[in-house]
């Protein structure tokens, strides 16, 4: 039988509510991670620096390009010096970041901060509602000066990082003049100029040729039948550039011209892609370590001159070398399918996902303030270029202008402001401001721009808005893509080794239907009309 509380005990048991309430809201319990007293509301200062001023220290989770170590980095260390916030960094190689993080959500033992961590739209609507992410609203407009004028001068990018429960959960990077989806697939140009080729190829059937004579004429000279005329790591970094010859946007789901939305693995324009790859294949010009290979290990046969096609950010990346101007473009390839050829288009509103704020951070306040100093021109200059008077100096400061300085200890200069900050092969929160660059722009910068104007931009569109499902549509779309994913990833592979004969398409194309393809289409369509109506309000 249940004892009542005497008198006493009900003070005492009130009293130590209390107690821990104020415990609570004060913020100065530590996060178990070796975070210090943190920074509370009432001690983070709104404007200048420090943002705090008893140092505090917060854990971070972020993807690692491998160029340093991330608690070397310079910025990092200015950013300590002028905040007294100090971060502790755990990292995942690229190639395996998405199962890591993966594994830290599963696992509750979660970081302060998830920096630069690509938190697609349903991991911010389902970590969101269950509390694992903090909503960042109103922080934003409290702590966010340079952010908040930032979307408040750009309504349509808070439209689009705002989730359907109204919160915003994490935060992009924004660039309205940004052209890549995903970076272009490029020609080794040692190899067109070796072969005479002056007229790039303009379908499938004239770049199967031109790789054919890769294959068989030794453009790179050695004596030996070494070139690799196409190269990957898992289709992942050229899958959509090729679906873009038969129409097709994106991998997963998109919107046509029409505003019909298709999912990707089961439309015929698939079907043609696949026959290219396995065509390929039985030829030896994709490679056949493909599936199996890193993106260090594709790179090291880029450096050796082995390799015709490939993607990168940029050639030399690739090829090694200082920068230049001798490795083109691919342009999308035409074939007879409907809005053939397609290129996807960057949002060019923002890249959302960047950056968010645990549960169990102990200084919410202060982290925004923190990530805020990116969103203005010193914070994004900081975070681009590095620390002043490195790889930089001012020219005429009050104008904004700049000019690079040497190398130290010579040596390449991206690869050397990798060292220095992690804005460097992946995407961090941040905006792109053209000042920034004032005076700094490359022959290389110039190029890539026309370029885009030539080879991208007449056949780009952006394939699907920046729009979140509910959390009911995003529940039975994770649920559908649980298994459906795993289904296509792996007929892929199967179809375009000839491990699986594609007179077995229709058998496949029941599979994926029975899975939920038509669902999922139907899901992202009601999404999409949902984002159409709003704009024409």
């Amino acid at each position: 039988m249940r004892q009542s509380l005497k008198p006493w005990g009900i003070m005492l048991c009130l009293a130590m509510f209390a107690s821990l309430l104020a415990a609570c809201g004060s913020g100065s319990a530590g996060n178990g991670k070796g975070g210090q007293s943190s920074g509370s509301a009432e001690s983070v200062h709104k404007e200048g620096f420090p943002i705090v001023d008893k140092p505090i220290t917060l854990s971070v989770f972020a993807p690692d390009v491998g160029a340093a170590k991330w608690d070397t980095m310079q910025v990092f260390k200015e950013m300590e010096s002028m905040t007294n916030i100090k971060l502790t960094f755990q990292t995942a190689p690229v190639d395996s970041f998405e199962t890591k993080k993966n594994l830290i959500f599963a696992s509750g033992d979660l970081p302060d901060i998830f920096y630069a961590a690509s938190l697609t739209p349903a991991e911010q609507v389902t970590y969101g509602s269950q509390g694992t992410l903090i909503p960042l609203e109103k922080l934003i407009d409290e702590y966010a000066p340079n952010l908040k004028k930032l979307l408040d001068e750009n309504p349509d990018v808070r439209k689009s990082i705002t989730t359907p429960d109204g919160h915003i959960y994490a935060l992009p990077y924004i660039d309205k003049g940004a052209v890549w989806y995903k970076s272009p697939l490029y020609y080794n140009g040692s190899f067109l100029k070796k072969l005479g080729v002056t007229k790039l190829p303009e379908t499938p059937d004239e770049l199967y040729d031109y790789l054919k004579r890769v294959k068989t004429e030794d453009p790179n000279g050695n004596g030996q039948a070494d070139e690799i005329p196409l190269t990957s790591t898992k289709l992942k970094d050229i899958r959509v550039q090729l679906l873009g010859f038969w129409g097709m946007y994106d991998e997963i789901y998109y919107a046509d011209k029409e505003g019909k939305v298709h999912y990707t693995p089961q439309e015929e324009g698939y079907k043609e892609y696949l026959t290219f790859l396995n065509r390929l294949w039985k030829d030896d010009l994709l490679d056949h370590e493909t599936f199996s290979q890193t993106d260090d290990q594709k790179k090291a046969k880029g450096k050796n001159n082995q390799v015709a096609l490939f993607n990168d950010w940029l050639p030399y990346f690739m090829l090694g070398g200082e920068p230049n101007t001798d490795n083109p473009f691919m342009a999308p390839l035409k074939t007879g399918f409907p809005d053939s050829p397609v290129v996807a288009k960057n949002s060019g509103i923002s890249k959302n996902g960047t950056f968010a704020i645990s549960k169990t951070n102990p200084a919410p306040e202060a982290t925004m303030r923190w990530v805020d100093y990116q969103y203005g021109y010193e914070g994004s200059t900081l975070f681009n270029q590095g620390p002043e008077n490195v790889l930089w100096k001012y020219t005429d400061k009050d104008k904004h202008i700049k000019e690079w300085l040497p190398v130290p200890d010579g040596g390449d200069r991206e690869q050397y402001r990798g060292t220095l900050t992690p804005n460097y092969g992946i995407t961090t929160p941040g905006v792109s401001l053209p000042e920034v660059t004032q005076g700094l722009r490359s022959e290389i910068d110039d190029w890539v721009e026309q370029e885009n104007k030539e080879k991208i931009l007449p056949y780009a569109k952006v394939p699907y808005p920046n729009v979140f499902l509910t959390e009911a549509e995003q529940n039975e779309v994770t649920a559908l893509q649980s298994d459906l994913s795993n289904y296509v990833e792996q007929m892929e592979a199967k179809f375009v080794t000839g491990q699986e004969p594609l007179s077995n398409w229709e058998k496949y194309k029941a599979q994926v239907k029975q899975m939920g393809g038509d669902r999922i289409a139907e899901i992202y369509q009601a999404a999409y009309d949902r984002w159409d109506q709003q704009g024409a309000e």
